[in-house]
C-alpha cells in the first residue's frame, strides 16, 4: 500500500518531532524549509498528500492547490497524539474522495463503490478488474501477459496459465455490452493497453 505524505512546511521544529517517530506513522513525513522550495517541487503528487504550513503562508493563496490539503494550525496548541489522529482522518478522507472519481479516458472509476460509469451508464467491477484497468491505464505503455502476471496476480514468468487473457476477455466483454465500447482496452502484438 502506497503511504500518503505529509508536507510540513516552514515549521522545522514539527517536522523534527514527527521524524523521530516516523517509523510508527502511518504517512510519510517531508519537510520544506520555505514555501518558493515547496512550490519548485516538480512532482507534486495531488491526490496523496496533506500540508502543515504557517497561517500566513504564501501557499494558502495558491490556486494550484486544493485548500482541502491544508490542515488549519489554528488547532495549536494540541497534543501529539490528538495531531496525528487528525492527520490520519483527514488523509483518509482526501484518499476517499480521490478515489471516489478517477477519470480513464470519458469514464470515471470509482474505487470506494467499485463502479465504472459514463454518462448515466454504470458498471460494477470486480476487484481484479479495477486493478487491471488501472495498472494497463497507470504507465500508457503495453503490458504483456507475463507482465500483468507478474503484476497483478503475482505469478512468475514461467507458469503456463491462461488467466490474463481470461480476465481480459471477460472485462472486455462487459464494457462492450455495457456501453458499446470495444476499444477501451486494446491487444497489440507485444501487449494490452488502455488508449
Amino acid at each position: 500500500m502506497i503511504k500518503q505524505n505529509l508536507f510540513i512546511v516552514n515549521l522545522n521544529s514539527l517536522y523534527e518531532i514527527l521524524y523521530e517517530i516516523k517509523d510508527n506513522l502511518s504517512f510519510n513525513v517531508e519537510n520544506y524549509l520555505s514555501e518558493d522550495i515547496f512550490l519548485k517541487k516538480p512532482d507534486l503528487d495531488l491526490k496523496n498528500y496533506l500540508i502543515i504550513c504557517k497561517p500566513n503562508s504564501k501557499l494558502l493563496l495558491d490556486k494550484k492547490i486544493d485548500p482541502k490539503v491544508f490542515l488549519d494550525l489554528n488547532l495549536f496548541p494540541i497534543h501529539l497524539k490528538k495531531l496525528i489522529e487528525l492527520i490520519n482522518i483527514r488523509l483518509i478522507k482526501l484518499k476517499f474522495n480521490h478515489q471516489s472519481k478517477i477519470i480513464i479516458k470519458d469514464y470515471e472509476l470509482n474505487l470506494n463503490s467499485k463502479f465504472i460509469s459514463r454518462g448515466n451508464v454504470s458498471l460494477k467491477l470486480t476487484e481484479k478488474e479495477i486493478e487491471i484497468i488501472l495498472y494497463l491505464n497507470e504507465t500508457k505503455t503495453k503490458h504483456d501477459v507475463a507482465d500483468l502476471q507478474k503484476n497483478i496476480w503475482g505469478y512468475s514468468e514461467d507458469i503456463e496459465t491462461h488467466t490474463v487473457e481470461t480476465h481480459i476477455y471477460r472485462l472486455r466483454k462487459k464494457i462492450s455490452d455495457k456501453f458499446g465500447n470495444e476499444n477501451f482496452i486494446l491487444s497489440r502484438q507485444n501487449g494490452y493497453f488502455v488508449d
